[in-house]
């Protein structure tokens, strides 16, 4: 028999355990179930693979590379039952089931809210989750099912593999500041002039730090010494309005903040802008409320 067919969830929510502690003892404990137990079934396990799952040190065990693949795996397998289950209760109770879009900064603030929106509106039985955080933490998720669609940065590594990709805009990234900054109301700036005051810059691997990067290494300048790094949109607004940091947004998302007398646009020419795209699962376009996103989505870039 086919080793796959004497598999169980249970079985692969053991493995994830033991991987996650590295410790037969401490995942015994964590499954309710015996040490001698557990061993003998990863055993029999990797006689059935004929391959070694994991090394064994004096510190615990670590997964090998055959180990890390079965892990992957689980996780996506896992992660796409616990979506079947959030997806069935959601037809259950009369929603139009249930999609979860991952979000970095460049669009958490602007064109996801916005297609969230138009999606409601059109499908108002539609259950939608939103995880807004960096693009490498993201990734992994939509890898393993618990995200069904991810707008962001192009991610050349998803683009490499069984993804469906579609770039939806290049934005370009402005200076922005509260109302009673000097900086505001001016007409013209230079860097001599923004690099006069602190700011407030988004991450590392963020599209929008990613072109402020790319912005100062044409200008021939260098970051500010001390800088506050957020990651939140919220928190950096609240920020600006109450002190003279400057800090930098998507072109989207500063016109909006400016339209909603929250932020002023600092005028200063940048070179490059963020690339957004979305991803997701061919074999998830037949979910009817994956479907509707995706096309609120491409409708909200306009």
């Amino acid at each position: 028999m086919d080793w796959t067919q004497r598999l169980k969830l249970r079985h692969l929510q053991m493995l994830l355990c033991v991987a996650e502690t590295g410790n037969l003892s401490q995942s015994a404990e964590a499954l309710n179930t015996t040490q001698p137990a557990l061993s003998k079934w990863l055993k029999d396990l990797e006689d059935d693979l004929q391959l070694p799952l994991f090394e064994r040190h004096v510190r615990g065990l670590r997964p090998t590379p055959y180990g890390e693949a079965l892990i992957e795996h689980s996780r996506r397998i896992l992660g796409h039952l616990d979506c079947a289950r959030d997806d069935m209760r959601a037809l259950h109770d009369g929603g139009g089931g249930l999609v979860t879009i991952g979000t970095s900064g460049v669009s958490a603030s602007d064109l996801v809210p916005l297609a969230i929106t138009r999606l409601l509106k059109t499908m108002p039985s539609a259950q939608v989750r939103v995880r807004e955080d960096t693009m490498d933490r993201l990734i992994p998720q939509l890898r393993h099912g618990e995200v069904d669609i991810l707008v962001g940065r192009a991610a050349v590594s998803l683009a490499e593999e069984d993804f469906q990709a579609e770039t939806l805009y290049q934005d370009p990234v402005e200076f922005v500041a509260g109302h009673k900054h000097p900086l505001a109301g001016r007409k013209s700036v230079s860097w001599e002039d923004v690099l006069a005051y602190p700011w407030i810059v988004w991450p590392e691997g963020t599209p929008t730090r990613s072109a402020l990067n790319n912005a100062l290494a044409a200008a021939r300048h260098t970051m500010p010494r001390y800088c506050v790094e957020s990651n939140s949109a919220i928190l950096n607004i609240t920020l600006l309005q109450n002190s003279e940091l400057l800090g930098t947004a998507s072109h989207r998302a500063a016109i909006r903040f400016q339209r909603m007398n929250l932020l002023r646009i600092i005028p200063i020419s940048f070179t490059s802008g963020a690339m957004v795209t979305m991803y997701w699962r061919a074999n998830n376009e037949n979910r009817q409320v994956i479907a509707r996103a995706l096309e609120c989505l491409r409708a909200s870039v306009v």
